[in-house]
């Protein structure tokens, strides 16, 4: 039976990453017929393939201006793969079965388990459901609000289309516009003092950036916090932490010229888009240095797991902190809550942690190296991707191939999840009972 369900464990992450990568080359497929270009001409596969993946991957960084290179079924399309990529494939093909009247096997449960960051089998497709319910409400809802903003500008059907597409890539944390028709590129910066446009698509990132774990947690208890599970109390304080410390920093650092009102929401939203949304309300390019860098920390550490955003996750970062703290206290366990966290989660979390850091650095290097561009800049273009954000400092039109692959590598890795693919690659060889000898090896 180990044997059995070693088996069904990788072959599920084989699934999960193969389903990505079927949904991306079809992306592609569809996005280099001259129909979904606004030029009516074919686009060629690298273009094509860069838009798939990080559309797929809900990005957002872009080769080509979403609003006007793309036609009325280029933009769908692009749509309908943020909208597949956010909420996952096999999660929508879980809903097929289940209206198809299907039951799951134990071996397609195993599938979805993974694909849903879920500990364990029972209630999956109940979970499924809600996750698909709330993806719906909270979009419709998003798109209800965003509605009256763009009629400032717009006639009643073009407004309904905006809404609509920007609602879908702020709660997938895409990060895709379509405002470039009026500033190429300029993604939301025209709307930096629209209060009603601020805190709509801040509201959606972060719900969707939370994760439906923590959701359904918050539903089962409503404002029993007490009873929330340890992973919803790191998250959801880690996640407050993540908006409010960034947005003081910038507030004082970075928008001293502007009036208060815009300063607090710049502030704000730059905080939170930073991990893993992609929208951006004022220009990245004019930060200091500093400012710079800490949107790379915040990029890299993303959203939290089972959720539209990607990133090493709020959840890595708060158990490493906390073990540091541990070790400061010379405990041996870490905890946090009244709770001892595993000697495996901290594992995990180091490994994920490496993976993240080894990649992003290495990336830029050949980039920087390749392209004849400051690290800095490199450092936040793949940063950028491998977080599943979006953001651009403006060179991702102007790099060549070699570079774009690495950027649509990083985006895939970002999104599938490093330790999907080892999973799916590297074959499980557990020595069971088996202990090496024990030495010790100094540190620090």
């Amino acid at each position: 039976m180990r044997i059995i369900n070693r088996k069904i464990k990788i072959s599920s992450f084989q699934i999960i990453i193969g389903s990505f990568l079927a949904i991306i080359l079809t992306g592609t497929l569809l996005l280099m017929l001259p129909f979904s270009s606004r030029q009516g001409t074919m686009t060629p596969f690298s273009d094509a393939l860069f838009t798939a993946t990080s559309a797929v991957c809900v990005t957002g960084l872009v080769v080509r201006d979403t609003a006007t290179s793309w036609s009325l079924f280029g933009r769908c399309c692009i749509l309908a793969l943020i909208q597949i990529g956010g909420m996952g494939t096999i999660t929508l093909a879980v809903l097929v079965t289940h209206l198809s009247g299907r039951k799951l096997s134990l071996f397609e449960r195993s599938v979805l388990k993974d694909a849903v960051s879920s500990d364990h089998l029972d209630g999956l497709v109940h979970f499924t459901l809600f996750l698909l319910t709330g993806t719906l409400i909270a979009e419709f809802a998003g798109a209800l609000l965003l509605l009256p903003v763009f009629l400032k500008d717009h006639s009643l059907l073009p407004s309904i289309g905006y809404a609509v597409f920007h609602s879908i890539s702020a709660f997938c944390n895409a990060g895709f516009d379509l405002t470039g028709e009026t500033a190429q590129f300029s993604s939301l910066t025209g709307y930096t003092g629209n209060a009603l446009m601020n805190l709509t698509i801040m509201t959606l990132i972060v719900v969707g950036g939370l994760g439906f774990h923590t959701w359904h947690d918050i539903k089962d208890h409503k404002l029993h916090i007490r009873k929330y599970r340890l992973q919803t109390k790191l998250i959801l304080t880690t996640t407050l932490i993540l908006i409010f410390v960034p947005a003081v920093i910038f507030f004082f650092a970075e928008y001293g010229g502007m009036p208060l009102g815009e300063r607090i929401l710049a502030s704000l939203f730059q905080s939170v888009t930073t991990r893993t949304a992609g929208f951006n309300t004022t220009d990245f390019a004019a930060f200091s240095d500093s400012g710079k860098f800490i949107s790379i920390i915040l990029m890299l550490i993303g959203g939290s797991p089972g959720s539209t955003a990607g990133g090493m996750k709020t959840t890595t970062i708060a158990v490493l902190v906390l073990n540091a703290h541990g070790t400061f206290r010379h405990r041996d366990e870490s905890s946090a809550f009244s709770r001892r966290i595993s000697d495996q989660t901290v594992k995990i979390a180091s490994t994920i942690f490496a993976l993240y850091l080894s990649l992003f650095v290495i990336g830029a290097m050949v980039i920087s190296t390749v392209e004849s561009l400051p690290l800095m800049t490199c450092l936040f273009e793949t940063a950028s991707a491998i977080g599943t954000v979006g953001l651009t400092l403006g060179i991702t039109p102007q790099l060549g191939l070699l570079s774009r692959l690495i950027l649509i590598s990083l985006m895939y890795f970002g999104r599938v999840g490093g330790l999907t693919l080892i999973y799916a690659a590297v074959p499980s060889r557990r020595m069971r009972n088996q202990r090496m000898p024990l030495e010790n090896v100094a540190i620090g």
